[in-house]
């Protein structure tokens, strides 16, 4: 069997024929051409004659017997009708790219499943290459436009870098899945998604979970008015929660080396745990900090009694007890949870309007830690086009496979 019939057949390249093999110190170059004699257009895909000149290019393809292997062809640029002056179509690899589609694809699965070293020590390629690959292979395997059919979105940010360094990234409910991301988090970078949607596609939300931010709020009211906005439930009880250590901690320092001191010690993980998660001895703690010190227990029942209200299914019923809530809280003498009842008043409503939706960003800060856990193996980014690169490759619901190839039995 001749070299090149033998390696085509390793290569299982579609549409292409090798026409010679050679071994230079880059590793093994295989000079090759498609197999239609007439070229297409990389623009419109349609087939073009006139040629307006050639030059010579070389593709990264799969590693062979663990040397480099090249694709090496005399490329043509088309003067294409449509397209202007185009270099043509090739079917081993995309326009612009210098790797083929079967490395890409390689090298994408490894960004997905594992770290940075890793990748680049096993495909020898650059990390800063990686970025690139990713945008091609999402916009190779992600089908149609992500922003078409959305009704219900949710948006939340997420820091990748120090000094305020953010992301902002929006999830579609229904699908489960990634669908924008920007780097900024101001009310103008959730503008450019609504500018993306179109006026059209933005009447068609029906819901918007996020977080108490005016930016994000402003942008969603400027560009979707009809959206029903949805205050995620986390960060409201996040609101508590914190309100609920500030209390703590100061009444920690008020009552230092006092008995009463040392009965509110080693209290906070105990106030943060739901109740049936508490054991005996924790059961035992939280009763005797009742008696000892009343604020830290008032503080306590503030935050079970917001969630209990959140817990529920009537909105009628949980308009009155948020209500309630808020005038307990407003007279609670505690001042941390004065402040949470002012900003849960100011966005009653929204927050009332997850009763009945039952839609919270649960989802989208699983997959913030999903995009945390990509950093961290990444060893960090320095900017944020790479970062959205392995966000949509690996929560975008796009699953690669290794590319493998299976050499068909001769006879």
């Amino acid at each position: 069997m001749r070299a090149t019939t033998l390696l085509a057949t390793i290569l299982g390249l579609k549409k292409t024929k090798v026409v010679s093999v050679s071994i230079d110190p880059e590793g093994i170059v295989a000079d090759v051409t498609p197999q239609a004699s007439v070229p297409y257009c990389s623009g419109c895909f349609c087939a073009v004659h006139q040629v307006h000149d050639c030059h010579k290019r070389s593709w990264r393809h799969l590693d062979l017997a663990g040397m480099k292997l090249w694709l090496r062809y005399v490329l043509r640029r088309v003067k294409c009708p449509r397209c202007g002056t185009r270099v043509e179509l090739v079917p081993w690899a995309d326009p612009g790219s210098w790797f083929t589609c079967d490395f890409e694809e390689h090298v994408a699965y490894l960004a997905q499943v594992t770290d940075k070293t890793t990748v680049v020590n096993t495909m020898r390629v650059a990390w800063r290459t990686l970025g690139d690959i990713a945008a091609r292979v999402v916009k190779r395997f992600r089908p149609g436009d992500p922003l078409d059919g959305l009704t219900r979105i949710g948006v939340d940010e997420l820091s990748y870098r120090k000094h305020h360094e953010y992301v902002t990234v929006v999830i579609d409910h229904v699908a489960e899945r990634v669908v924008w991301a920007r780097a900024g988090k101001d009310a103008a970078t959730l503008g450019e998604f609504f500018k993306q949607l179109g006026p059209e596609r933005c009447a068609k939300l029906e819901a918007v979970t996020l977080d108490m931010s005016k930016a994000y709020l402003k942008a969603v009211t400027e560009a979707s008015p009809q959206a029903q906005q949805i205050i995620d439930r986390f960060h409201v009880q996040r609101l508590a929660h914190d309100a609920l250590d500030e209390v703590r901690r100061a009444e920690v320092r008020e009552h230092k080396g006092t008995e009463e001191g040392r009965a509110i010690k080693r209290t906070r993980f105990i106030l943060h745990k739901n109740p049936w998660n508490l054991t005996d001895l924790e059961t035992h703690k939280l009763a005797e900090l009742q008696r000892s010190n009343k604020p830290i227990y008032r503080a306590y029942l503030l935050k079970e009694s917001l969630a209990r209200i959140l817990d529920g299914t009537d909105i009628d019923v949980a308009r009155v007890k948020l209500g309630e809530w808020i005038s307990w809280a407003t007279h609670s003498r505690l001042d941390p949870f004065k402040r949470v009842a002012g900003t849960i008043k100011e966005h009653f409503e929204k927050i009332l309007a997850y009763i009945p939706e039952r839609l919270n960003n649960a989802r989208l800060e699983g997959t913030n830690g999903k995009i945390r856990t990509i950093t961290r193996r990444s060893y960090g980014f320095h900017s944020a086009s790479n970062l959205i690169a392995l966000i949509f490759l690996c929560c975008s619901g796009i699953h690669l496979q290794p590319v493998l190839k299976f050499v068909p039995r001769l006879a």
